[in-house]
């Protein structure tokens, strides 16, 4: 697991060893995930909710992006990111919380640009999280979702439309935009 891009550019990321719960986002299905964000990435306030061991956000700012916040339930995952970001060089743009991702929506005061759910599969965390998600996403949010390919995800939450889905093997990327007229003709 490495970085693609940016800053960071190819260097080498640790994640939790042994471990089901986490399943890494393998770099094809990242680069795809980026490419869909290229244009989009540059001075943004990102989420990467359900992270892991970072990469997803770690990739973000290397990116470019201007502060990611990493939110994970396992302090092991913090603990992996924190090493991760201290790693990359860039810690001073991170936010790392230790706390469950609906108690982090709940009370999360700040507007995201851009949120990065790759959640553990099975457990509709997706489905559970983007009521609260939608009501923290600025105003030209994107929020981009890696999920199992059977997983079913609503067309449509709280003025967020379902704008794509991507398919990689078993793998899909949904791509959610605030509703307009320039989303609905996609």
């Amino acid at each position: 697991m490495r970085v693609i891009t940016g800053t960071a550019r190819g260097m080498k990321l640790i994640s939790l060893e042994g471990t089901d719960i986490i399943r890494p986002t393998a770099d094809a299905v990242k680069e795809a995930m980026f490419s869909i964000l290229q244009f989009d990435i540059e001075d943004t306030k990102v989420l990467d909710l359900f992270a892991g061991s970072g990469q997803l956000g770690i990739e973000a700012l290397s990116r470019g992006a201007e502060k990611c916040w990493f939110v994970d339930s396992s302090q092991a995952s913090v603990s992996v990111v924190k090493k991760n970001l201290e790693h990359t060089k860039l810690t001073d743009r991170a936010v790392v919380v230790n706390m469950p991702n609906s108690a982090f929506l709940r009370g999360f005061g700040e507007k995201i640009d851009i949120a990065l759910l790759d959640p553990p599969y099975g457990k509709d965390l997706i489905q559970r999280s983007l009521p609260a998600l939608t009501n923290i996403m600025s105003s030209d949010g994107i929020i981009l979702c890696e999920h199992e390919l059977e997983c079913r995800l609503p067309d449509e939450e709280n003025g967020f439309i379902k704008a794509k889905t991507y398919k990689y093997g078993k793998i899909a990327l949904t791509v959610y935009r605030r509703k307009s007229e320039e989303t609905e003709s996609i």
